[in-house]
């Protein structure tokens, strides 16, 4: 039995902006093991200046990322879409073991199977020191963005 992931293609307007807050949710989540099975088994990624491929990688990568990038809080929104394509911008704060702040402002573009699993991932990011004081995510850390907290465009992001 194959491996699926709904919403599958083609997308709607409506699958595709729940595609993006679902991967969002499972972002905020920090599970490496669980966002990977989204991906498929040889998914290829490009994020910043890293390239690598498979489920595997996208653990490492993503523990990493997370052991690094600490009270690690994404917002997503939908970008724009084609049958199979989804383009995203997305802006995540979180702190250095310095206690250092950043926001880190995005894009990627994903492709995905018929199944609905990520085939490819390319995402270009930079980031930009904050306060604490300028700091505009704030929800449980380890949860989902909550419905009612604002988006990136409510934010002026």
């Amino acid at each position: 039995m194959s491996e699926s992931r709904p919403p599958l293609p083609p997308f709607t307007p409506e699958s595709a902006a729940q595609k993006v807050r679902l991967a969002e949710d499972a972002w905020n989540r920090r599970d490496p093991a669980s966002v990977a099975l989204a991906y498929t088994a040889h998914s290829r990624w490009r994020n910043r200046s890293e390239f690598f491929q498979g489920r595997r990688a996208i653990v490492d990568f993503l523990t990493r990322k997370w052991a690094r990038e600490l009270e690690y809080r994404l917002i997503k929104e939908l970008w724009a879409f084609t049958e199979d394509r989804i383009a995203v911008r997305f802006a995540y704060e979180w702190h250095d073991e310095t206690g250092a702040w950043f926001r880190s402002y995005g894009n990627e573009n994903w492709l995905f199977d018929a199944n609905g699993l990520m085939h490819e991932r390319h995402a270009s990011i930079s980031d930009v020191p904050i306060s604490p004081a300028e700091r505009k995510f704030f929800w449980d850390r380890a949860a989902p963005r909550p419905a009612a907290h604002p988006g990136l465009s409510d934010l002026g992001l």
